[in-house]
């Protein structure tokens, strides 16, 4: 797990005013990450053409020119005059070592995009974006120097900004580069050490990156047990039968040692799940919302809700007003998509916004919701997943594209489901089913659009 930092301004201030290193000291160490990436993956003697803007962010990369230069064919790009008082001192520092300059794009096999950097805001002026156009059109690997060049603060970016094949980001990692929109262009992200370790660099934060091992899957690592010891997860089958079946058959795969699908109007349900009328009595936990649609009045739901169990809610429930009596609960995983956060978010008053404008803000809207719903674990799906409870935020980077088809969630929802039967806090049973639920496309080894999630269940019993 890896702290996130919606800006790193303040934390270069304490390196200057604590630690008494310089802007030139950490700069140098911000190029020579850079050098070190490009020595590691390319021979000597190939073209590495440093883009720049006027402030720090191309002085870095000036700097990281004039390490290589030399060794490797390296040209500067000043695309924008040097402005900053390190962008003005390391083009003196790479033209007296006889870097050479060009005034305008060329071929090479390296473009080290260094145009703009955090402090980007609205549109790029009309001669950058052709240069971004035209740099677009090369056949380079580009290396982002700290973030791709047009991305916002909020994640969201230029339609001209340029793809980057790998990202080498200063210092920390910037919540920016974690939006669903920056996932088509930062490419490979890695943190520069800066000339102190991170855990010196770093302040406190609320916001964390997801690695895969922060993962806790349910191993029965007792020996002396029955299916009784793994928890009971009791499911609402709904109006849509198939997505209550996946959700109930990915939770007994999981690990929850008893299923039940419970429903009034008898259904074909796979023999390995139970079949209730009325919620089974040693229930650990309820699954609610998977293909609901009108099945239940709300005086069954009641019913079925009537205990203090905890619960994942998902899908249909969203779009009813029986959802604010559930926020009313201690133990609650709320799994909606975009299109159903905004309608929670309009049903809790808390924000009435389009779709775009939601994913424009995830993280402001996710954690909106989570400071006035402070009991509730709230998981947003997409293509970098937010899950936001006990006062903190986490970003799960790594599901793939493979996952986005009717029925991976519900297969999402029954996981967690498992996880709360076998007695995970609400907050875990969120984080450890999304990582394993992502770590599950990962493994899959057919095509990627091509996954099903009968093969997402399959596939739990390689984890």
């Amino acid at each position: 797990m890896q702290k996130l930092f919606e800006e790193v301004g303040s934390l270069d201030r304490r390196c200057y005013q604590t630690y008494h290193l310089s802007e030139d000291v950490l700069m140098e160490h911000a190029a020579n990450a850079m050098a070190e990436y490009i020595k590691a993956r390319f021979p000597k003697g190939v073209r590495v053409l440093a883009v720049c803007g006027s402030g720090n962010n191309g002085a870095d990369a000036m700097a990281c020119a004039r390490i290589l230069h030399g060794d490797y064919k390296v040209k500067i790009l000043h695309a924008k005059p040097p402005k900053s008082h390190m962008a003005i001192l390391q083009a003196k520092r790479a033209e007296a070592l006889g870097v050479p300059t060009c005034q305008g794009l060329e071929p090479c096999d390296v473009l080290i995009d260094a145009l703009v950097g955090t402090g980007f805001d609205g549109a790029f002026p009309p001669e950058l974006q052709t240069l971004l156009q035209n740099a677009a059109s090369f056949n380079s690997f580009v290396l982002a120097c700290d973030i791709p060049s047009g991305l916002r603060k909020n994640g969201t970016h230029a339609k001209e900004t340029l793809k980057a094949d790998a990202t080498i980001t200063m210092g920390a990692l910037k919540t920016s580069l974690f939006s669903d929109a920056a996932k088509e262009v930062v490419g490979e992200i890695s943190v520069a050490n800066l000339g102190i370790a991170r855990s010196f660099y770093e302040g406190e934060s609320n916001r964390f990156l997801l690695d895969l091992q922060d993962m806790q899957l349910p191993y029965r690592e007792a020996k002396s047990t029955h299916k009784g010891s793994f928890g009971h997860l009791a499911l609402a089958l709904g109006e849509k039968s198939g997505a209550g079946i996946l959700s109930a058959k990915a939770a007994l795969r999981f690990g929850a040692g008893l299923v039940s699908l419970v429903g009034y109007e008898q259904k074909e349900i796979p023999h390995t799940i139970m079949y209730s009328h009325e919620l089974p009595k040693n229930a650990t936990a309820l699954a609610l919302g998977m293909g609901l649609g009108n099945e239940f009045s709300d005086e069954e739901i009641d019913t079925f809700l009537d205990n203090t169990l905890p619960l994942i809610a998902d899908a249909d429930i969203f779009g009813m007003p029986k959802v604010l009596e559930l926020l009313k609960r201690k133990n609650i995983v709320l799994t909606p998509h975009p299109k159903e956060f905004t309608s929670l978010l309009k049903q809790t008053q808390l924000a009435d916004v389009s779709v775009e404008e939601l994913q424009n803000n995830r993280f402001f809207y996710a954690e909106l919701f989570s400071k006035n719903y402070p009991d509730a674990v709230l998981l947003l799906k997409g293509a970098n997943v937010i899950i936001a409870g006990e006062g903190r935020s986490y970003v799960n980077p790594h599901g793939k594209p493979s996952l986005a088809k009717g029925g991976s969630g519900d297969v999402l929802s029954g996981m967690i489901g498992a996880l709360l039967a076998q007695g995970y806090t609400p907050l875990q049973a969120a984080l450890s089913a999304s990582l394993a639920h992502a770590k599950l496309a990962q493994n899959y080894r057919g095509a990627d659009f091509s996954l099903t999630p009968e093969e997402l269940i399959e596939g739990l019993k390689e984890l």
